[in-house]
């Protein structure tokens, strides 16, 4: 039973690579056959979209300007976290393109995270949040953090308890939520947050303006770039308005990068559907501001975004991309830098002599 077992999983692993492997090789079909009938400009706008300037109001999760201040500040709250020294800010920083620089990020108790922290801006546009995609919007995935033991380290509980222990708090919560019995509860938290995530988008990159008909908006290089970009494939998954994020992919579908990028026990998506076609299955992360979030890969293995080209190149297209190849579709990444939110941090309402204590 043993050998048949492991006879059907190998069949099921090859199906799943040969059907990504045709789709990707369709879209890059599909691409190439497009580029030669149309101009660049038009095979881009079929492919991408531009960020809007304003992020649209998220299912059931209005935004209200004391909805958003108060997910605003807790945002930047470190008293949200067991030991009141992490906030969501530490692992997604806002003057850092929404990372923190880390390859994997230090939580609770000097912890270390098991996957590089992904960017919060222009996360609303993704399918899903965090790698494995298993929390399935932003209000969802705001509220996973401040649970994580590994992470913020508190509890639902206690991180209500904290906050009803600020006068401030319960004042925001109330204005935020004013048709609500009870406004401060967890829910509530965690969409708040979701409110002011929802805000931290970047428009106007070159790109964005290329895509609005600014023709001249893209270096030589970097329009060369683009079109080396979706002849060879890379827009089969990095496409959309956030060039990723739309979809989930296996790393390494033609051949597997070394176990430095790919940690053997860090199997992906496989974790929250229980389908042994998602081994080391993982949601395509977005390039928007690629240039900005270094390291790179959920195992924040590559620090250098050139290499980061070249293996995807190998180990998703089958391709050995020859040094001027990288060069020029590194150079269209850097079109994708756009406006960087412009956050004021805020003023924290205060604790009082009966606000629960941190605890290390």
């Amino acid at each position: 039973m043993g050998l048949v077992k492991t006879f059907i999983v190998s069949v099921f692993r090859l199906a799943a690579g040969l059907a990504f492997v045709c789709a990707a090789l369709t879209g890059c079909l599909l691409a190439s056959t497009a580029m030669g009938q149309d101009n660049l400009l038009d095979v881009a706008r079929s492919l991408f979209s531009p960020i809007p300037k304003r992020a649209a109001d998220l299912d059931g999760n209005p935004a209200t300007l004391e909805k958003l201040e108060l997910g605003k500040m807790l945002y930047f709250e470190p008293r949200l976290s067991q030991a009141h020294n992490i906030s969501c800010n530490t692992c997604h920083q806002i003057g850092r393109a929404g990372g923190d620089g880390r390859s994997t990020s230090i939580g609770h108790n000097w912890q270390r995270g098991g996957r590089n922290a992904p960017t919060v801006f222009n996360a609303v546009f993704n399918i899903a949040q965090f790698w494995d995609g298993r929390a399935a919007d932003l209000t969802e995935q705001a509220g996973g953090p401040i649970s994580n033991p590994t992470e913020m380290g508190t509890t639902p509980g206690h991180a209500v308890e904290e906050l009803k222990g600020i006068p401030g708090y319960v004042e925001a919560f109330g204005k935020a939520f004013p048709d609500e019995i009870d406004p401060l509860t967890y829910d509530n938290i965690a969409r708040a947050i979701a409110v002011f995530e929802a805000t931290l988008i970047t428009p106007n990159a070159p790109f964005d303006r290329y895509l609005e008909g600014n023709e001249n908006a893209l270096t030589t290089e970097q329009e060369e770039g683009l079109r080396l970009f979706t002849d060879k494939g890379c827009s089969s998954c990095h496409n959309g308005i956030n060039l990723g994020g739309s979809m989930y992919a296996p790393f390494g579908v033609i051949e597997k990068p070394g176990w430095e990028f790919l940690p053997p026990d860090d199997k992906g998506r496989v974790e929250v559907t229980r389908k042994v076609d998602d081994d080391y299955v993982f949601k395509v992360p977005t390039l928007r501001n690629v240039a900005l979030t270094a390291p790179y890969f959920h195992s924040g293995h590559a620090w250098d975004l050139e290499q980061a080209v070249a293996v995807m190149g190998t180990t998703q297209l089958g391709t050995q991309l020859s040094p001027e190849e990288v060069d020029k579709i590194t150079a269209f990444l850097q079109a994708l830098t756009g406006d960087q939110p412009k956050v004021t941090y805020p003023t924290l309402p205060p604790s009082v002599a009966t606000t629960p204590r941190p605890t290390p």
